[in-house]
């Protein structure tokens, strides 16, 4: 179990993270999605000690993690595939992560099988790795003292489409067997593909949190017009909340209560021919993250 209660961070004039609080559960994959500069990877330092919070609390398991005895054994974290020692092998790497948490260094070899690092890579300097490499070996660490909570930032970061697949049937697994997972990422399809919960933040405070399917549910209107400029003119100017799409379209916020009699009284009003208006058939995580985080960066 993971929470976050009020968590706030200003450095200087600026509030990079303003109480931002929720929860992810046992058997759970949370998916923590917001711009550069939202606050993300703020967050998750505060929540693994790196940095002392201005106000709020963090737990894993019940506990604050500077109060855990033997943290590695409760939560693994990879917050920057970069901070290894380029000198060093992956199995030195791991074969240190193995006696700082206490735990015997037959964890390494099997570890390193299970991160595909097993062979003449392990005994490869970490220096001459690819990002992709360092982001395996990075989740190895994590993963080392068989914790029951995984923290990971842009974990997918530098891995081909193979290491895409192979990390999300790593994570489906940790979850399925009871572990809780929170992961950010920039790569909204793959984390629709191996998610089951979104926590999304822009400006630095939750604008929304839930399971994926309840997220996802049709909540706008697709609207077309033969003159789709100035359909966007006319929902600028009316205040409306919209996203544009692929086709030429825009999917409408249905948010605060705009509905399709509305549209079609405003298009009227303009002389705009609206050639399709129909309920949107489901929200795409891109639409999605776009709707939520346009309007708070404006």
């Amino acid at each position: 179990m993971i929470t976050a209660e009020g968590l706030s961070k200003r450095y200087g004039g600026t509030l990079a993270v303003d109480n931002v609080s929720f929860s992810c559960s046992p058997g759970t994959v949370t998916g923590f999605l917001g711009p550069n500069g939202a606050g993300k990877s703020t967050t998750l330092r505060m929540m693994t000690g790196l940095t002392r919070p201005d106000a709020g609390t963090s737990t894993v398991a019940g506990h604050r993690y500077a109060d855990l005895g033997n943290p590695s054994c409760v939560v693994g974290s990879l917050l920057d595939a970069s901070a290894m020692h380029p000198g060093r092998s992956g199995r030195s790497t791991l074969t240190i992560a193995a006696d700082l948490a206490g735990v015997p260094r037959s964890e390494v070899d099997q570890t390193l099988e299970r991160v595909g690092l097993q062979g003449k890579s392990a005994d490869r300097r970490v220096g001459a790795y690819s990002l992709g490499m360092r982001q395996r070996l990075g989740i190895g660490q994590a993963l080392i003292a068989r914790p029951h909570v995984l923290l990971l930032d842009e974990p997918a970061n530098g891995l081909d489409p193979e290491g895409i697949m192979w990390m999300r049937r790593l994570l489906r697994g940790f979850a399925d067997e009871g572990g809780t997972v929170l992961l950010s990422s920039h790569l909204l399809g793959e984390v629709q593909a191996t998610v089951d919960r979104l926590v999304v933040i822009a400006g630095g405070r939750v604008v929304a949190e839930g399971g994926l399917d309840e997220l996802l549910v049709s909540t706008g209107l697709v609207v077309r017009s033969t003159d789709v400029r100035a359909l966007r003119r006319v929902l600028d100017d009316d205040g409306l909340a919209y996203v544009d799409q692929e086709d030429g379209g825009v999917l409408l916020d249905t948010g605060e209560g705009v509905d399709a009699e509305r549209v079609a009284r405003l298009a009227l009003a303009h002389g705009l021919l609206i050639t399709e208006l129909r309920p949107s058939d489901r929200t795409g995580l891109e639409q999605l993250f776009f709707s939520l985080t346009t309007e708070v960066a404006a």
